[in-house]
């Protein structure tokens, strides 16, 4: 047992552990980065980031997208594919809307296609006059958006980001709970059509309980590629937007450490970004156990 565990713990000591650790030191120096002389400065780069109004604007950003994104992308994710599964006629037996294997390729597609092309094809199509999003919106009367900057304004360069980052997800996390939805006992389904129950009322009271580990399981994931977000805001807003509206941790540190050569400083970033992560991942766990989550006698289908 001992040999079987030793290479991985190796492994995760080397490559997780160490980098880990070394972090920590480096955010406790003034180091720049192409030198191997710093200085040891304690809590101060800590106590300067706390000050700095640029990064918690964007850690505020941050949140705004592990809040929002994740539970948008779930709910039309569960949407989709609970209309692929269950979600065709009313009578007989229970299944989903013809076609369904052409849906779910659709619906797919724009994930198997890399962030950093869907952030730069979004970015031209929200061009203010080349983009093909002014130009329907005005050729079906609605001219108060000719030419308008939706990632140059403040009011709307979050909200179009946020679209960007759904669009490119859901199609991934609809084949999840497609895969999730399909383990479900078929005579589950068919026992609450025959005492009357809805699509809806199906869907809210029977699939989302039986599949509640599925749906944890997806808003980490999506909370933590929100928290990111380096690709998409790079490729959408690589300034951070107007008004720093839509600059995230990952922005002003690779800013801080390559721009500025403040590495030290920028490395006090990525341990607070790495804090950040593990408290939303350990909040979402503690939310889900608190209210039935894995746990047979609780998970129980709600009536």
């Amino acid at each position: 047992m001992v040999v079987f565990l030793g290479l991985p713990l190796t492994v995760f000591v080397i490559f997780v552990a160490s980098p880990f650790v070394q972090a920590l030191y480096y955010s406790l120096t003034d180091w720049s980065g192409f030198s191997s002389g710093m200085n040891f400065v304690g809590l101060d780069n800590y106590v300067k980031l706390f000050n700095d109004d640029i990064f918690l604007k964007a850690v505020r950003n941050n949140v705004l997208l592990a809040i929002v994104v994740p539970i948008v992308t779930i709910v039309l994710s569960l949407t989709l594919a609970t209309l692929v599964t269950i979600g065709g006629s009313g009578t007989g037996t229970v299944r989903g809307l013809k076609n369904a294997g052409f849906y779910r390729i659709i619906s797919f597609f724009p994930y198997v296609i890399p962030a950093i092309v869907i952030g730069l094809i979004w970015a031209q199509v929200f061009t203010p006059t080349s983009g093909i999003l002014d130009a329907v919106l005005n050729q079906i009367g609605l001219t108060g958006f000719k030419d308008f900057a939706w990632l140059g304004d403040a009011r709307t360069a979050m909200p179009a980001s946020m679209f960007v980052m759904i669009w490119g997800a859901v199609g991934f996390y609809m084949v999840l709970f497609i895969a999730a939805i399909r383990g479900i006992d078929p005579e589950v389904f068919e026992a609450a059509r025959i005492d009357g129950a809805g699509r809806f009322r199906t869907a809210t009271r029977i699939t989302v309980p039986l599949i509640r580990d599925n749906v944890q399981t997806a808003y980490i994931y999506l909370g933590i590629a929100a928290l990111d977000a380096f690709v998409y805001m790079q490729a959408l807003n690589p300034g951070g937007g107007p008004q720093n509206s839509t600059l995230v941790m990952p922005q002003q540190l690779f800013t801080t450490a390559f721009s500025k050569g403040q590495f030290g400083y920028s490395t006090a970033m990525g341990v607070v970004l790495a804090a950040v992560t593990m408290l939303f991942a350990l909040i979402v766990f503690t939310v889900n156990a608190l209210t039935g989550g894995r746990d047979p006698r609780k998970a129980k289908v709600r009536r």
